[in-house]
């Protein structure tokens, strides 16, 4: 009897795992049957995050330090008046307001720990990702503490106290125009509160991923560069009312 001999050669799969392109396919590692060799692990992009925000307020430091050069120099130049044709000083030490600075700073360093506690339990969270994914093991409740809320609140709180600052030198006579002394209390006071103003809406972004449902990990990077530029609006904050107060 004749007998049927396929010509034919039966694939050999590929073992080497030099080459990318020689893997053997592995079925359910991605969308097309291929590990994801080209996504980063959550602490790749966690240190990228925070090397992008330590860019980010280089420039920021270097405003404010600007600002201080400005300041401490102005403070020694006189101007000449040309309706008595002498040279006078006309930097005049501002009376701030010490009472309303210091509630602003204690709300603000309150602020600067409740977003820290914000950034730990989401950075725990993540550490323990890993153990609630498994079928059947529960680590405890999914009800959190609001401390990114709390933060935003306080956030707002510190804003507010700086407007009635600001009403309380104009309510002494003292505006942006009044003199050179007064128009760097509101340039230091103004920038800063302006940067913060951006910290607010970076926080209510990083809220807004738990409601988007996004994965834990982003919303830890979100939260953890979020915190990390607080904490430095908040140092600012204590230098520039230092400055305020003792460079005068």
């Amino acid at each position: 009897m004749a007998t049927f001999t396929p010509t034919v050669p039966a694939r050999v799969p590929a073992t080497s795992r030099g080459n990318r392109n020689n893997l053997p396919p592995i079925e359910g590692g991605g969308d097309d049957g291929r590990p994801d060799f080209g996504s980063p692990d959550h602490a790749v992009r966690l240190r990228r995050a925070r090397l992008g925000l330590l860019i980010a307020l280089t420039p920021i430091l270097m405003l404010f330090v600007s600002f201080t050069s400005a300041y401490v120099v102005r403070q020694g130049l006189p101007t000449f008046d040309p309706a008595t044709n002498t040279v006078r000083r006309d930097w005049l030490p501002i009376p701030l307001p010490n009472t309303l600075f210091l509630i602003n700073t204690i709300v603000l360093l309150v602020s600067s720990v409740t977003v820290e506690l914000a950034r730990r339990r989401t950075a725990q969270r993540v550490a323990l990702e890993p153990v609630n994914s498994i079928p059947g093991v529960s680590i405890g409740s999914d009800k959190e503490f609001p401390w990114l809320g709390i933060t935003v609140v306080l956030g707002f709180g510190f804003l507010a106290g700086q407007f009635l600052a600001w009403r309380d030198l104009a309510a002494r006579g003292f505006f942006v125009a009044s003199g050179p002394s007064s128009s760097f209390v509101y340039l230091l006071t103004g920038a800063h509160a302006l940067h913060l103003l951006g910290g607010v809406l970076a926080l209510l972004i990083a809220g807004s991923t738990a409601v988007m449902r996004r994965s834990i990990e982003s919303r830890h990077i979100v939260v953890d560069v979020t915190a990390w530029y607080w904490h430095f609006m908040a140092l600012m904050w204590v230098y520039i009312l230092a400055l305020m107060e003792f460079a005068h």
